[in-house]
Order: C-alpha cells, then structure tokens, then sequence
C-alpha cells in the first residue's frame, strides 16, 4: 500500500529525533487522524507518566589531550562531516535508537497499517495483537498512531451520542454511554503501560553499568600514550581495550554519538602515538580501509535496490559498522573514502525526496477523492427524506460515504485539519437533519402508541377465551391491523410489543394444546412413524439383495399401517419416501418398481380414509398424469421426424430419444398406479357389499 511505504520509509530511516524520556500531558489535539506522527513523544490524554528512566548517565568528559603540545581536539572529521546534512543526522538518531537495545531494531519490520482506515474495534484488535505478540520497545509509534485514531473516532462516536440523546429530550449533565471498545482499549493501553514501564525499570540500571564501563575503557584507552614501556607490549593491551569496548554492551541513546566520537578521538591518538612503530600502524590502517572500501561499494550498489526501505534499513546497518567496528584509515585517505561514503548515503536520500514529491502528487488526489465525499454528505443532508424507509437509506448511504472517507488514503499536511474538520460539519448537519425529522415524528409515534395499546387490551381480553372461532378470526385480524400501525416511542416499543407478543402467544398455546388433545391419534401416530423413520436410518443393507428388498417392504407395509398425522407433521412422510430413495438406489431397484412399492403406501392411506371424493380425486390426477405422458410422447415422435436424415449419434437426436424413454418409463408407471388405485376401490366395493349381504342374513 502506497500510505504504508510512506510511513514505513518515514519511520525506517528518520528514527526518533529525541530521546524517549517522558510523555507529555495533555488532551489529544481535535485534528485529523491523517496526521503524520513525527514527534516521538506520545500523547497521553489521561495522565502524564514517566516512561524511560530520566537519570541520564554523566556524559563523557570533554575531550582533551594530556600529552605535550596538544590543544583540545575536535571530533574526527569523518565523523561528523555533512553533519548539517539531514539524512547522516537520522541515521545517526536511529542507530543510537536501536543500539540501546538491539531487539528494537525489530521495529522497522513490523507493518505500518493504515490506522486511519480502521474502525474503533479493528484499532482494539490491533493493539492487543501488537502488545501480544510484539516487543513493547517496539511498538511506540504504532501504538501512538492506534491511540491517536481511537482518540478521535471515540470522540466523534460519543459526541454523537450525546447528541442523539440531547434531541431525544435527554438533559445533557445525565448523559452517559457505556463503551465496551473504550473499555476494551482502556485495559490493553494499560497493559502495555505497564510491560512498556517495566522494560524501562530493567533496562536503566544495565545502560548506566554499560555507560560507567565505556567511560573507564576511555580512559584506559587514554593510558596507553606515552607509556614507558615495550611499544608491542602497548599495541597488545590496547587490542585488549578493543575487544573490552566491542563487548561493553548498550549505553543510553543520548549519549551514544558522543560516546564513540570521544572513544574513536583517542583510538586516533594512539595511532599517531605509534609513529613509532609504523608497521604496526600502517598495517591497522591499510585493514581499515579495505574494509570501509567494501562498505562504500556496499553502499553505491544500494542505488540499483528497488525496494527503498530495504536500502535504507542495509545502509543504516553499514553506517553502524562503520562507526562502531571498524577504526580510522590514514589521513591520506581518510576525506577521499568518507566523501564516497557519504555521497552513496545522498544518493539515496535523493531517491527518497523524489518518491515523497510522487507521493505529494497523490495526497491531492486524496484530497479531491474527500472533497467530493464531503459534497456528497452536504448533498444529502440538504435533501433530507421525508419518509423513514427513505431516510435510512441515507442513514446507510453516508455510512458507506464516511467509511469511503477513512479510506481514502492521506491529504497533504496543510489542509489536513481543514478537511477532517469540514468532514465532521458535514456529517454533523446531516445527523442534526436527521434529528429534526425524527423530533418532528414523536407526535405522530404517540398515536400510533395510543393504537397499539387499544390492540393490546383487546388481545389480553381474548387470550383465555373459550370461543374458539371468533377469538381465532379476531386475533388474527387484530395482529394484521399490528403490522400496518407505524413507530412507537422507542422507550415503549419493546415494552409494548413484548406484552402484546405474550398475549398472542398464550392464546395460540392454548389453541394449540386443545387441537392436539383433540388429535390424540393423529399424534401416537406421528410418534409410531417416527419411531419406524428412526429404526430405517439405522438400517444397513446385508448384501443379499432379495433378503433387503424384503426388509424394506416389511418397513413399508408397517408405515402403511399408521394412520395419519398431524398437519404441521405431515412432512414426516416426505422424509421416509427420500430415505426409501436412497436404499432403492443402493438396491439398484428401478424408478417404476420403487414408486409402485412407496405408492402402495399411498393407496393405504386411501383405503383407511374410505373418503370416495379423494380416491376420485386421485383418479383424476393419474389420469391428467397419463395424458400429459402420451401427449408429451406424441410431441417428441413428431420432432424425431425432423431429423430423418441425422445419425443417431446425432446429439439432438440422442436427446430426443433419451427423452421419449423416459416419458415412456413415467406412463408405464402411472398406468400401473392407476391399475393399483382400480383394484384398491374394487375391494373396498367389495367389501362393502359383503357387510351388506351380512347385514340383510342377519334381518332374515
């Protein structure tokens, strides 16, 4: 993301340009969140609080030669040439940064999301994510940047609030809003104050050791001049000097530059101390610069790296090198092979000018992208609806436009609190427009309360009625004319549809439990099909075809002895058709052989209802079922006719074919239905007469 490689470029080379000893007291500034946040020192609106130990260790002593003939020296040019030069003093800053402890370099590889993007609860997971699982050293900037953007949406969201409840006829001094983000973000800022207070605690007694050791490596350092002893004897001790320096650990960030200028100052002296030995000398000398020549070349091949935070991040790491393990070069070369390596480093600040000019190029296009955001919201909020299906349709519109806001992306510095101000105006009119017309409903919610109350009494009136009849039609009529009455104040709107919504519940419950008394068979007939469902899902098939097959008809004709069931259970029957279904597909029975052995389920339902009218019924459907068959049938021979020259390899022809088939499988199944259905209504006439012909042996 373009937002993310400029923040990431910012922080990777720039580091902090003080060093981080209190946070400062005070409210967040109401500015827009798009702010770039440069000052490393974080803004805490709640207190102030002591955050890195402020007892700075002695600095080292001025720098001055003890020998004959010697003036108090300045700096290694080296060193401090171009310090005027902006890019040397930050990397400078951040290497002093990171050297006071080496896991915070960790913070150049942690990504700088766009916070400003982010909803109030997606800021909350980020930062317990950070605190969690990132170093706390680490993570200052992105902590500042996640408490700043909460700051201001928590602000603008309780600022809403309050408004809402004001125009709700709230008076302001009982206004209260219980955030569960705010508390949430409340509770991990605080751990991370805590585990961020601690590591300080522990770091500042082992920085003012390290600082107090370095000092007395200098001034051993400064010992070895002009010792009367063994010139090989010196050079060896101060070997040993070295190695103690390179092992002496961290010192504060503050007084790192200046500790190793004064350091490499007398590691010079030493040099021209040993004129006298010059092959020892000239030897560490010419060691040096082969080193610092593979530095420079180092440096100069990072203008081909594509990636400018990479670039960064490798040349501060060859700046440390340079400074911290490797020693001066002879002053022959010491200007020549410092200009280069400077001259690599502003190669590299150059690139990263020209991308922020780029850059600048597209935080105007922002800030057009706003600017019409803004317009939009005006645009709305001057055309307010006048019907609340239509009004929560903007309600919903300038949501998507404020989310559209957030992310689109960062304006030029200048205009930046000039147009989040102009955002909050805007949404800020539509609410109190929105407001307005909601103010102006309240007379019509108290009729509509007033309906609903009249509806209310009558339901509680009829709950316990015993007139089964007219309570059922006047329930429902009362619970349509419900539905068509508008909003209610919304401190009565639950209150008010809970008691009615019990009413109607009661008297239905009731409705219900005497139809299921009345229906006591209909009921021990659904438990028996369950229980028969039940015992067919566990069901597993032998193997032996014809021995299944028969398992499953005796399933079948112990379904078609139960009789029915009740209406809202009657998909209890569908249930066992499609579970049939799937055995008879495991079985490789066919399609007519199944639906004739699930339809003689059909015909004993039929038969145990003797209801004459819905057997006729059933005839007439079988029969329409036949007709559409032949019909059909009829349709597809026609068409076959015009592909009397085509193969039957033909496609349509094959698709034509395949349908006939199966219109031909359907009507062999639905004349044997019909067949089924005649010689069931035979035997019932049968029956009939028979009871007949006993009855009249009988009166004889």
């Amino acid at each position: 993301m373009q937002e993310e490689k400029d923040q990431e470029l910012q922080e990777t080379v720039g580091g902090e340009n003080n060093s981080e000893t209190t946070e400062t007291t005070g409210k967040t500034p109401e500015k827009s969140p798009e702010s770039t946040i440069e000052n490393p020192k974080s803004v805490d609106s709640h207190e102030s609080e002591k955050t890195e130990p402020t007892e700075e260790p002695t600095d080292p002593e001025p720098v001055k030669e003890e020998t004959e003939g010697k003036t108090d020296p300045k700096p290694v040019k080296e060193e401090t040439a171009g310090k005027d030069d902006d890019v040397l003093n930050e990397i400078d800053e951040s290497n002093a940064e990171d050297a006071e402890d080496q896991d915070n370099q960790h913070r150049h590889n942690i990504p700088m999301l766009d916070y400003h993007a982010m909803s109030m609860e997606n800021l909350v997971g980020e930062l317990q994510r950070l605190v969690k699982n990132e170093k706390v050293q680490a993570i200052k900037k992105h902590v500042d940047g996640i408490k700043y953007e909460f700051d201001l949406k928590f602000q603008e969201f309780i600022e809403q609030k309050k408004e809402d409840f004001i125009n709700n006829g709230g008076n302001e001094l009982d206004f209260r809003y219980n955030s569960v983000s705010k508390r949430q973000f409340n509770e991990v800022y605080s751990e991370y104050r805590e585990k961020r207070n601690q590591y300080y605690k522990n770091l500042e007694n082992n920085l003012k050791d390290n600082m107090a050791n370095r000092l007395a490596i200098i001034e051993e350092l400064k010992s070895l001049v002009n010792v009367e002893e063994d010139i090989n004897t010196t050079y060896k001790q101060f070997k040993e000097v070295q190695e103690k320096w390179r092992n002496a650990g961290p010192v504060p960030r503050n007084n790192y530059n200046d500790v190793w200028r004064t350091y490499h100052h007398h590691i010079e002296i030493f040099y021209d101390f040993l004129h006298i030995n010059r092959e020892l000398r000239d030897l560490d000398f010419k060691h040096n610069l082969d080193e610092k020549i593979k530095l420079v070349e180092r440096a100069e091949a990072l203008e081909k790296e594509e990636d400018l935070n990479k670039a960064f991040r490798e040349l501060q790491t060859l700046h440390k090198i340079w400074k911290e393990d490797i020693g001066p070069v002879d002053k022959e070369h010491r200007e020549e092979i410092w200009e280069r390596f400077s001259n690599a480093t502003k190669v590299l600040h150059q690139r990263r000018q020209d991308y922020y000019k780029d850059l600048d190029k597209i935080h105007e296009q922002n800030l057009e992208k706003k600017k019409e955001i803004i317009n939009a919201i005006k645009d709305i909020s001057e055309n307010i609806a006048s019907n609340h299906k239509a009004l929560q349709q903007q309600i919903k519109k300038v949501e998507e436009l404020r989310d559209a806001f957030f992310k689109a992306g960062k304006v030029p510095q200048k205009v930046n609190e000039q147009t989040w101000a102009e955002f909050k105006e805007a949404v800020r009119g539509f609410n109190r427009n929105k407001n307005a017309y909601y103010k102006n409903l309240k007379k019509d919610q108290q009729e509509n309360l007033d309906k609903k109350r009249e509806l209310l009494n009558l339901a509680i009136s009829l709950k316990d009625s015993e007139e089964w009849d007219m309570a059922t039609s006047e329930m429902k009529r009362i619970q349509n004319e419900w539905k068509k009455i508008g909003h209610v104040p919304r401190k009565y709107s639950d209150k008010i549809w809970k008691e009615f919504k019990d009413a109607c519940n009661h008297y239905f419950d009731r409705l219900h439990a005497s139809k299921n008394e009345s229906h006591k068979d209909e009921i021990e007939n659904y438990e028996k099909k369950d229980a028969c469902l039940e015992r067919l899902k566990s069901f597993e098939l032998t193997g032996q075809r014809e021995t299944d097959l028969a398992t499953i008809k005796s399933f079948i004709e112990e379904w078609k002895t139960y009789g029915r069931v009740p209406f809202n259970k009657k998909n209890i029957n569908q249930k066992f058709n499609k579970i049939l279904d799937a055995i008879f597909k495991k079985l490789d029975v066919d399609r007519q052989e199944s639906e004739l052995l699930k339809y003689g389920n059909k015909i004993q339902q039929l038969a145990n209802a003797e209801n004459d009218r819905a057997i006729a019924n059933e005839r007439s459907f079988i029969r329409k079922k036949i007709d559409e068959s032949k019909n059909e049938i009829r349709q597809l021979e026609n068409n076959l006719q015009f592909f009397s020259n085509a193969s039957e390899d033909n496609p349509l022809v094959k698709d034509v074919i395949k349908k006939v088939e199966k219109q031909k499988e359907a009507l062999e199944t639905w004349m044997a239905k019909l067949k089924k259905l005649n010689i069931m209504q035979r035997n019932l006439e049968k029956e009939g007469l028979d009871e007949e012909t006993g009855d009249s042996q009988e009166e004889e």
